[in-house]
């Protein structure tokens, strides 16, 4: 378990001491710790690095910031609209850039900057049916203003908005006109446990920790009826009966997460001819075969099922949720691997798409394009593996395969997905460094370093970015050696090394030194470099530049420009 425990530094222009003590006394993971911060000060801290909000106890920065505002106390001209002046919008979406720049300057403290958004409290009717109407409108301008926010905090990769508005939607207390008179808190506590429950969330998920596969049952889960009983023709699923819309609801709430980088997989007790010609032959089927990226079904324990599949995709089981319509089956699975999610599905099936919704454990600090492809990539990759079998050796299987490494420059574009790789691969991980995008962007950059991406293709279709090499060459230290398990053992670990030995030539070093630093995971990066050929002393391997480092057979290396000085 992660005890990793985060220091915030709140900032508002409201009294945010009951959120400082709600967040600091919730027991739930990750632990966040807070003080209760200073309230009206917001412009003098954000503006301030030296203010005492931006040093911990122990000397070090906040691992995050939240910066709790009402539109009103930051944005002089809103505060007018609301006593009715007339304000030019322009005006008001100038303090709004303002804030924005505020908030920028301070992102540069933190790893990460929450802010939730500008809502008014439910009782404020503002002009009534004129509310929306153009500029004239309360409710027109704070949509507007929320909307200049974000656009104007696009380019920053570490500040989160946070909507605040759903926060309030599922509070019965969130605004307590009492408690802003007599205490000047803005929100009520369900408002506060909310936005802690968010938050945590993200922390989670921008450190890497999100969850990557939902394993699923089939019969009455993915499906009305038992399909060994009734045969395919007759599964409750579509159609216009309501239990059977609440399935094909249910599949294609799961069908929209692939596209966010969640990965599906099924274990179910049946027969796998039965089960797959279901899959594949029901014309209300939303999730078809290829929607998979794997599965065990067979009438085996279904928490070694679980296991399996999981250790199949080369997951953690901390990765995984399993959702079945069973209280068994979850109990088994919740007991023998607790590790894994097991969420308490609903009796009523019509409730499956709001439990699965109302997870808070897919969040990640940013969508790229190897997210949405990911569900493909394991597809391709079942088919990479039965011709593996086939063709037996490794070698014959590579050359079959037709293996393309493209080394490439880290750029603006290739920054958010190598951030992500960088922060979340554990196996084939050299030093395990954590470094935001921001971070690994300055690093990068920065006199006598250079880091590259890798990508991967082959006939099957494109594994996309999946790895990372950095090069101290002031040192002479290759420093960071990542890539992910999709590829492992395909010989791209030799075409990494093979490149960067021939850049710290070229960069005129004698020699490179790899020192791996060892954690509970990434014993497989020691095996790499133990058969690398490197010579090595205890866990440090070093190869002299003079002798070139072949790139293997059946490989086809394209490679970019280095980066750095």
């Amino acid at each position: 378990m992660d005890t990793k425990r985060f220091n915030a530094a709140l900032i508002g222009d409201f009294n945010l001491g009951t959120f400082a003590n709600l967040l600091s006394n919730d027991e739930s993971a990750p632990l966040v710790h807070a003080d209760a911060p200073p309230y009206g000060q917001v412009a003098q801290i954000l503006m301030n690095p030296d203010h005492p909000t931006w040093t911990t106890a122990d000397g070090s920065p906040p691992d995050c910031a939240v910066i709790w505002t009402r539109p009103d106390g930051v944005i002089a001209g809103f505060r007018r609209l609301l006593d009715f002046e007339r304000v030019p919008l322009e005006d008001i979406l100038a303090e709004v850039d303002f804030f924005a720049a505020q908030i920028a300057a301070a992102a540069r403290r933190v790893n990460s900057v929450f802010v939730p958004i500008w809502t008014l409290p439910t009782y404020h009717e503002g002009l009534g049916v004129l509310d929306l109407r153009d500029e004239i409108g309360i409710g027109n301008t704070l949509m507007r203003m929320n909307l200049r926010l974000s656009e104007a905090l696009r380019d920053q990769p570490n500040v989160y908005l946070l909507n605040t508005a759903k926060w309030v939607e599922a509070s019965r207390n969130a605004y307590q006109p009492k408690a802003w008179y007599m205490a000047k808190v803005a929100f009520g506590s369900d408002v506060f446990m909310a936005a802690i429950k968010t938050i945590k969330s993200a922390l989670v998920g921008i450190g890497g920790k999100r969850k990557k596969l939902i394993v699923l049952d089939l019969d009455n889960t993915l499906w009305g009826g038992v399909v060994g009983d009734v045969g395919w023709e007759n599964l409750n699923l579509g159609g216009h009966d309501p239990l059977g819309e609440a399935f094909v609801d249910f599949q294609r709430t799961l069908k929209a997460l692939t596209r966010r980088g969640i990965i599906l997989g099924v274990v179910s007790k049946n027969e796998e001819s039965v089960a797959l010609e279901a899959i594949r032959q029901h014309p209300e089927m939303v999730l078809r075969a290829d929607d998979f990226a794997g599965w065990k079904i067979n009438w085996n324990d279904k928490a070694q099922n679980v296991a399996d599949l999981v250790a199949d995709l080369n997951l953690g089981m901390d990765a995984a949720v399993f959702l079945d319509d069973n209280p068994v089956e979850r109990a088994r699975v919740r007991e023998m691997l607790p590790g894994v999610l097991v969420p308490d599905l609903p009796e009523d099936p019509m409730l499956y798409v709001k439990t699965l919704l109302s997870l808070n454990v897919f969040d990640a600090p940013a969508l790229t394009a190897e997210d949405a492809e990911r569900t493909k990539m394991y597809v391709t990759d079942r088919q990479r593996t039965a011709l593996k079998t086939e063709i037996g050796s490794l070698d014959a299987w590579l050359q079959t395969l037709g293996v393309v490494v493209t080394i490439a420059p880290l750029t603006a574009s290739t920054l958010p997905r190598a951030a992500q790789l960088f922060n979340k691969t554990n196996q084939l991980n050299l030093s395990t460094r954590r470094m935001t995008d921001a971070e690994l962007l300055a690093w990068a950059s920065a006199p006598g370093h250079a880091l590259w991406t890798v990508s991967v293709r082959d006939k099957f279709g494109d594994l996309g970015l999946t790895g990372l090499i950095s090069l101290e060459s002031d040192a002479g230290i290759i420093r960071d050696y990542v890539l992910s398990c999709r590829v492992m053992g395909r010989k791209v670990e030799e075409t990494m090394l093979a490149y960067v030995v021939e850049q710290a030539r070229v960069a005129g070093l004698e020699q490179v030194t790899a020192t791996y630093v060892p954690t509970a995971k990434n014993k497989p990066t020691l095996d790499t470099f133990m058969r690398s050929g490197f010579a090595h002393d205890a866990e440090t391997f070093t190869w002299r530049t003079a002798d070139a480092y072949p790139v293997p057979d059946g490989i086809s290396l394209e490679a970019g420009e280095a980066v750095g000085g």
